[in-house]
């Protein structure tokens, strides 16, 4: 398979869909449209940090174990992020810790830091914050989907509250709807989304 078939960040084959730890991020982050803009700044804050420093630090870091270096340093900034978010919006930040705590995950298993060590500095950052973006992007179109039909409402990172609803409808009638789009709602969302992901992708392989 080409190099540009596998950097590619949406169709190649590392491709932020293809981890089981995205998709599994996916599935918890895009309950809420909150949740999603909040993870897609842990996956900026994390990927675009740690691709500067594997970018400028790499005559420094050791030739064996770097990725022991890349989980400690993930781990690290997505701590610093929960720490500063919590200081923005603490009811928030303790209700999006488990997603946060996940995007180190995401980072390790793309493999970004190891494709990105051969290339200049300017455009190890540019792809990094690219499958940053491709990721949140995608976190935040399915919350857009997924939280007006499971909750009635939509939701936003509120500072001091919490989440701040643009608004909300009745809740009896969204309660049978809420329980489906709640539990399975989100793994039928990702089904449908892998699928259409791969038919087009193979379409891409096809035309390259």
């Amino acid at each position: 398979m080409s190099a540009k078939r596998e950097s590619h960040p949406f169709w190649g084959s590392n491709a932020p869909l293809s981890t089981l730890a995205s998709a599994a991020l996916m599935i918890i982050a895009s309950a809420r449209l909150a949740f999603a803009i909040t993870a897609a700044g842990a996956l900026i804050w994390v990927y675009g940090i740690a691709a500067l420093v594997a970018a400028f630090a790499k005559p420094i870091l050791p030739l064996k174990g770097r990725d022991i270096v890349w989980v400690f340093l993930s781990s690290f900034l997505s701590s610093i992020y929960l720490m500063l978010f919590y200081f923005i919006s603490p009811y928030l930040a303790m209700e999006t810790l488990f997603i946060i705590i996940l995007v180190p995950l995401s980072f390790i298993g793309s493999g970004v830091c190891r494709r990105i060590a051969d290339i200049e500095p300017e455009e190890a950052i540019t792809k990094s914050l690219i499958e940053a973006l491709v990721l949140g992007g995608l976190f935040i179109a399915m919350a857009l989907i997924r939280e007006p039909l499971g909750f009635g409402s939509l939701s936003l990172p509120g500072g001091s509250q919490g989440i701040v609803e643009l608004f909300r409808l009745g809740d009896d009638l969204y309660f049978p709807i809420s329980i489906i789009v709640g539990s399975s709602g989100g793994l039928l969302l990702l089904g449908y989304g892998l699928a259409l992901f791969r038919r087009f992708k193979k379409q891409w392989e096809d035309d390259q």
